[in-house]
């Protein structure tokens, strides 16, 4: 069967990017890396790639130069299992970053990520078109998400429309 791996392409900074992913994100790991040789385009004995796993998934990180930056066109969407983890990840990975709205963030190296809370889903989704509309202006409004915040904003949708 076929794979498909991201490939996530950095100007140098491949391996101190990595590890500090795997440590951040739990059940991750460098799995390999390769260097530069002779007569390729960068120093010799540089690292070329970095293979690696974020939560169990596998990504090969790059150091191909500046010729590509990253932009929010791709994002690595992480979820968290409470506040607590929330906090802590968005507090890891805005580290020499910038928040932006709705969860959103980038990282020092400029990989956008979201820090998506169990739950948040399902209060978007809920069938309760007022519930549903109420946690998303909710959402809407953060920077870093408070699942709690938005769970009360949908509940009380539910009790302001009764």
């Amino acid at each position: 069967m076929s794979e498909v791996t991201p490939f996530l392409w950095y100007d140098g900074n491949a391996e101190e990017a990595i590890r500090y992913y795997v440590s951040v994100i739990p059940d991750s790991q460098i799995t390999g890396i390769t260097h530069y040789g002779p007569g390729m385009p960068y120093p010799e004995g540089s690292v070329m790639t970095v293979a690696f796993t974020l939560a169990g998934r596998p990504f090969t990180a790059l150091n191909g130069g500046p010729e590509y930056p990253f932009t929010e066109a791709i994002s690595l969407a992480v979820s968290a299992t409470d506040q607590a983890e929330v906090d802590r990840l968005w507090d890891a990975l805005t580290d020499g970053g910038q928040p932006g709205p709705c969860g959103w963030l980038k990282d020092r190296w400029g990989l956008s990520w979201q820090v998506v809370p169990n739950g948040l889903v399902e209060l978007l989704s809920d069938p309760d078109s007022l519930r549903s509309a109420a946690a998303a202006q909710a959402m809407l409004s953060m920077g870093k998400l408070d699942i709690a915040a938005i769970r009360a904003a949908a509940d009380g949708a539910v009790l302001a429309g009764s």
